[in-house]
């Protein structure tokens, strides 16, 4: 096949890899904080930036200085990544436990009110008007995108060691890959803001149940691809 006509194959392959499920439950994990809908797009396409310069900097390595990325070393990435998504879920648990989100139960004109209640506000300290960085803002999106790219780069070397003659067209096919995988896993981010959106206008007790949610669900799926990934590491040492 001839390489130019790989490349808008190259777009749409990124667009469909950053629906893998790993990258979901990650980008989900990540979102799950809130905040306006253009700093939730904001965090996917951040997430498929450090995703592209992974690969930018496995495939330099790949055709500038012959490096190798074997089974076991893919396996060991995929068991990092299976980890971090752990950690992820971990931090959104450990996030509503921070909050101190409890069952507060009162009553008005005779009746007798359910709902989730936080205490995050209630500590001197939280008063003070502040602008600090909360996780899901910083830098954090770009570093779990580098590492789902590290991870996934070894496909994608073999398919360009078969296609690219030149460092320069394995550079342009990882550029519309990566565009693609960017402008994906915005759009997804976009889709996502939707339910999280009213779901923060409902209030009550449905955020936090979805947050438990998203934290368990991302402890199950990263604890399953880090159990698959360790039993491939070893059968292959």
């Amino acid at each position: 096949m001839d390489f130019l006509a790989i490349l808008p194959l190259g777009f749409l392959i990124g667009m469909a890899h950053a629906l893998e499920a790993d990258h979901l439950v990650a980008v989900t994990a990540l979102q799950n904080k809130g905040g306006k809908r253009r700093a939730i797009v904001a965090r996917g396409a951040a997430w498929g930036v450090g995703h592209t310069l992974s690969l930018f900097a496995a495939c330099l390595g790949v055709f500038l200085l012959g490096l190798q990325i074997s089974a076991v070393l893919e396996a060991q990435l995929e068991f990092c990544v299976g980890l971090m998504i752990v950690g992820l879920g971990g931090h959104v648990l450990w996030r509503l436990r921070k909050d101190r989100i409890h069952l507060h139960t009162h009553e008005h004109d005779g009746t007798r009110h359910m709902h989730f209640h936080s205490h995050q506000d209630d500590t001197a300290e939280n008063h003070q008007h502040t602008h600090k960085r909360s996780f899901a803002n910083s830098k954090t999106p770009v570093l779990v995108g580098m590492v789902h790219g590290l991870a996934g780069s070894a496909g994608f070397l073999i398919l360009m060691s078969s296609n690219a003659k030149s460092l320069g067209e394995a550079l342009a096919y990882l550029s519309v890959f990566g565009l693609g995988s960017i402008i994906g896993m915005a759009f997804l981010t976009m889709v996502i803001s939707v339910p999280i959106m009213r779901l923060r206008r409902l209030g009550g007790m449905m955020p936090n149940l979805v947050s438990a949610a998203v934290g368990i669900g991302a402890i199950l799926v990263g604890g399953m691809l880090a159990v698959e990934s360790f039993s491939t590491i070893a059968g292959l040492g």
